[in-house]
């Protein structure tokens, strides 16, 4: 999901995150390795946790499982986000925003593992919910009418990604509408409080 928001953001609305005057190709490298970061990373090591015996399975099917791999892959979030937030001067400096919503959804990241001790929420919601908070207080904020088909598409997005988490059994209707409201809650006040 930070994948699809940022390469929306860094192809559909680059002026809103300062980086209209990059090209093309530079924005591509940032968003390889937020990639790589977010997806290529937390994958390896969800891998070697189940290679390695200490999840039983891929799919963290049981709320037990998801404990250790959430809260990894929320420090490895952190790390991403204070990289972009300090040590990479060039975007710190003209785009903070790519911290401020890395940082959203490190928190979202967290506020999954610490629910998973109870409850077990549905994080596929809670990415499309980010996705679409973030872009929509963007939208309202910036004026960025180029982005609402974008947002209609991902609206239609988020109802097909919730209603085959209900099909596949893996939630219930709550978890997957908590999860939505909770990854809307968390990128809104982001966006609308930090950018």
């Amino acid at each position: 999901m930070p994948t699809l928001l940022f390469g929306i953001l860094f192809f559909q609305a680059p002026g809103v995150l300062g980086l209209d005057a990059f090209p093309a190709g530079f924005r591509g490298s940032l968003l390889v390795l937020i990639t790589v970061g977010t997806f290529g990373i937390p994958s390896i090591l969800i891998y070697y946790l189940f290679r390695s015996g200490y999840i039983p399975s891929l799919y963290l099917d049981n709320r037990l499982d998801r404990r250790l791999p959430y809260f990894l892959t929320g420090i490895i979030y952190s790390v991403l986000t204070f990289l972009f937030a300090t040590r990479m001067q060039l975007v710190s400096e003209t785009s903070p925003e790519i911290s401020v919503i890395l940082g959203s959804i490190t928190i979202s990241i967290l506020l999954v593992g610490i629910i998973s001790l109870y409850w077990k929420i549905s994080a596929h919601s809670v990415g499309i919910g980010g996705v679409l908070g973030s872009l929509i207080s963007i939208t309202v904020k910036f004026g960025e009418t180029d982005l609402i088909f974008v947002l209609a598409l991902l609206t239609g997005l988020a109802g097909l990604v919730m209603s085959a988490r209900l099909h596949l059994n893996a939630h219930t209707l709550a978890q997957v509408n908590v999860g939505l409201l909770m990854g809307l809650m968390v990128s809104v006040l982001a966006v609308s409080l930090l950018i």
